[in-house]
């Protein structure tokens, strides 16, 4: 503790700081945290090892489970970051415009994403108070990693916007993400 962070011109004291000649503080020793929070200027932290809760930060792989969709967004649980689990739950949306990165405007978002689908997709902007957090998976290596079919069986990619029924054959519209092969042992 007690090591310089910044000057108040480049962030805001949160909490674990203090502020001494227009220059922040660490108070205690543990993880800087930096946090957007709507300002124009970034809040500065420090939090003990033990309190460090690895939260999703801009530009971040997380894995996700689809919760909810409409025709606007999908709604979703994020699982990971990375490849460490999450403690805590955060919530994510993926909305229509940021599902892929051409023909934004034909998206359809219950032929990208269903209910219980996995999502590999990018933080793109930080949650608010509901810490409900941005996402995008308009990437090639983004979007649905696995998805059951109606018949409850694990489904097999069959082009980046089809995955097919093992058992019924049946073909389902997602947003199939170009897997990297690290992703599939999980």
């Amino acid at each position: 503790s007690g090591e310089r962070l910044c000057s108040t011109e480049d962030c805001i004291p949160g909490t674990g700081t203090y502020l001494r000649h227009g220059n922040i503080f660490a108070s205690l020793a543990g993880y800087v945290l930096r946090k957007n929070e709507g300002e124009e200027l970034p809040v500065i932290s420090v939090v003990r090892e033990t309190e460090a809760q690895l939260l999703p930060d801009v530009g971040a792989i997380v894995t996700c489970k689809v919760t909810s969709i409409n025709p606007r967004f999908a709604k979703v649980h994020i699982l990971y970051v990375g490849s460490t689990p999450l403690k805590d739950r955060f919530r994510g949306t993926i909305r229509r415009e940021d599902v892929r990165a051409t023909e934004k405007d034909k998206v359809e978002t219950y032929k990208s994403f269903r209910p219980g689908d996995i999502v590999l997709a990018k933080v793109i902007s930080l949650g608010d108070v509901q810490s409900n957090y941005l996402l995008t998976t308009a990437e090639n290596e983004l979007g649905v990693v696995v998805a059951h079919s109606e018949a409850g069986a694990q489904m097999v990619p069959i082009s980046w916007c089809e995955m097919q029924c093992p058992r019924t054959h049946a073909k389902e519209f997602r947003k199939v993400a170009r897997v990297q092969p690290e992703y599939l042992q999980a």
